[in-house]
């Protein structure tokens, strides 16, 4: 079981990124993906979920409107186009397998989550 994070990388405020979560070994149409991220000296702050069931996604304020969530169960990978980008986007960014289908109230809550990626850096900088 295994998820692997792809496409962080040094992008100016403003720009874009799309952050991709593969899986192997195991099939993502069961679970809910959450999406976390981790700047240095800080908490681990979950910000997005999609639902495996009916596709319905999440997001924090800190990110609504900005970043967008989506899967492709036939790739069995999760996505993330990130837009807008503001330095304090800058953090290591981790996908995770909610423990069901359903992404929880509590979504947001490193505590739900089973399986991590090892992470993707983004870096906004000018």
């Amino acid at each position: 079981v295994q998820l692997v994070e792809s496409g962080g990388g040094l992008v100016q405020p403003g720009g874009s990124l799309r952050l991709s979560c593969a899986a192997s070994g195991f099939t993502l149409d069961y679970y809910a993906i959450g999406w976390f991220r981790q700047a240095p000296g800080k908490e681990r702050e979950g910000f997005s979920c999609i639902s495996s069931s009916d596709g319905s996604t999440y997001y924090a304020d800190s990110v609504k409107g900005r970043f967008t969530i989506s899967r492709d169960n036939a790739k069995n990978t999760v996505y993330l186009q990130m837009n807008s980008l503001k330095l304090e986007d800058a953090a290591v960014y981790y996908c995770a397998t909610a423990r069901g289908a359903i992404c929880g109230r509590y979504y947001y809550t490193p505590a739900g989550y089973d399986s991590w990626g090892q992470g993707t850096q983004v870096t906004v900088s000018s």
